[in-house]
């Protein structure tokens, strides 16, 4: 047997590479990293590559090792040159991710140390500072010091987690949830109709709130619809306001729908994984007025702190009810020592084993200070208001409403023929060219080109250089 062991013991021990291995394999990594750091300014936003990627499967699993170097080198051909390059200053599609490099050394860190966050117990010092992240987050939106939360992997799970809190601060039974309605806009993100089904809601009515010109919720409109299901005898439960729409990145009016929602009873809820960090500009304040108010808040360091993503955060002010919907134990756990006045993570997520994402963004953080955050947030802004305007003065174009946050819609109206089917061969241009990434939308039927400036490596050039990817393209276009 002991044989048998130290046999083992020899084959297992290729796990634990000694310190010359290590540092071979640090120096290539960081030889990597760096070259595709150094290059971004000179990378595509967008990759289309014939085998879509398909080249990585020649790097299946085997029982031989194979070498770093041939292992990056496909990451770099099938991965990373692959697609959208969500690290590039052109990425201006969807909601994109940050990225920071602090945060890369923070998840270095926490995977070598391989602290498990999720229990006070077993790594106090990790749950401390999850915590702490979680207050800081709590005080910028103005919430009490009584409130908690939970670091996620994003506004998915931190929506989930909402609603569920929801559903158990009411009380509501399984036989009345056919009656409970919701209520949210056609622009609120799909992971609140997924959490929904996923929470066991699927019964519940949603109730579609019409939007106002510059589309937002009309608050008056929810009014009388709570009223009138109210009168109909159903259960109003929950009210979903957007600070910062995916769409268009428009914010719902925050107070006046948290004044109908507190007038009613009804669980509060504002989405704010995209806008939620905009308050730290003080020129916002006003957009932010009654986000206090809420019941629960989402919020997504990974879009406008610029993290990596896999880092959501949900705050709830009903620490009860969030403690009553998701915490549980079991017998090996008896051991754990319970600390009152801090929140086991465990305890309040549907996750019990969980990464130490927490190391993510506090690095970054203390390393550049909130100073480099707020002034990337007002480039941001500044630079969607410079191509909303910058837009309009190429004849043709079209625009959304003025924006709210860092994303602006736009469109060519060409003077006869389809104006869908022109934008769309529009966006296929400007997407081929590679530069430049953007995404699109459809409104009421309507084809918009979305421009969302939200990854801290854009600045003043890279509109530039879309403004000029457009007005190439719709010539080319338009001459055909």
């Amino acid at each position: 047997m002991i044989d048998k062991i130290k046999e083992q013991e020899e084959i297992s021990l290729l796990l634990d590479p000694p310190h010359e291995q290590r540092e071979e394999w640090n120096h290539e990594i960081l030889a990597h990293t760096a070259h595709f750091l150094n290059s971004l300014e000179k990378a595509n936003a967008y990759y289309q590559n014939e085998d879509k990627g398909a080249g990585i499967l020649n790097y299946n699993l085997s029982d031989e090792p194979a070498r770093l170097s041939d292992l990056l080198s496909g990451l770099k051909s099938h991965i990373e040159e692959d697609g959208i390059n969500p690290a590039s200053g052109g990425h201006m599609g969807y909601i994109p991710g940050g990225g920071l490099y602090p945060s890369a050394l923070g998840d270095y860190l926490a995977a070598i140390s391989n602290k498990y966050a999720g229990l006070f117990f077993p790594a106090p010092g990790a749950v401390r500072l999850e915590n702490m992240l979680l207050r800081w987050m709590s005080k910028l939106m103005g919430f009490p010091e009584s409130a908690t939360g939970n670091l996620t992997s994003g506004g998915s799970i931190s929506n989930l987690i909402a609603v569920v809190t929801a559903r158990e601060a009411l009380d509501v039974r399984a036989a009345d949830f056919h009656r409970l309605v919701i209520y949210l806009s056609d622009q609120a993100h799909h992971s609140l109709q997924k959490a929904i089904r996923i929470a066991g809601l699927g019964e519940a009515q949603l109730r579609y709130v019409q939007l106002d010109e510059e589309l937002r919720m009309d608050n008056e409109v929810l009014r009388a619809s709570i009223k009138k299901d109210q009168d109909a005898g159903l259960i109003p439960f929950f009210v979903n306001a957007s600070m910062g729409t995916t769409n268009t990145g428009t914010i719902d009016p925050i107070n006046d729908l948290a004044t109908i929602a507190a007038e009613y009873s009804i669980w509060y809820h504002v989405d704010a994984a995209y806008g939620g960090f905009f308050k730290l500009l003080p020129e916002l304040e006003k957009e932010f007025n009654g986000i206090e108010k809420a019941d629960s808040i989402t919020l997504d360091p990974h879009k406008c702190l610029f993290l990596p993503f896999g880092t959501g955060a949900v705050l709830i002010k009903n620490k009860k009810a969030l403690y009553k919907a998701h915490q549980y134990t079991a017998d090996y756990l008896q051991d754990l020592i319970d600390v009152e006045e801090e929140v086991n993570p465990a305890d309040v997520s549907p996750e019990l084993t969980k990464h130490f994402r927490g190391l993510r963004m506090w690095l970054p953080l203390k390393l550049f200070g909130i100073k480099p955050f707020r002034g990337a947030l007002r480039e941001k802004l500044l630079l969607a208001q410079y191509f909303h305007q910058e837009i309009q003065k190429v004849p043709g174009f079209v625009v959304g409403p003025n924006p709210d946050l860092s994303v602006a819609i736009f469109r060519y109206v060409p003077k006869s023929g389809d104006a869908n089917a022109f934008n769309e061969k529009l966006i296929k241009a400007i997407q081929d060219d590679g530069r430049v990434f953007l995404s699109s939308t459809t409104l009421e039927g309507v084809f918009w080109i979305r421009v969302a400036v939200v990854i801290f490596r854009t600045h003043l050039n890279h509109v530039d250089l879309l403004l000029e990817i457009i007005k190439r393209e719709t010539i080319e276009l338009t001459s055909v």
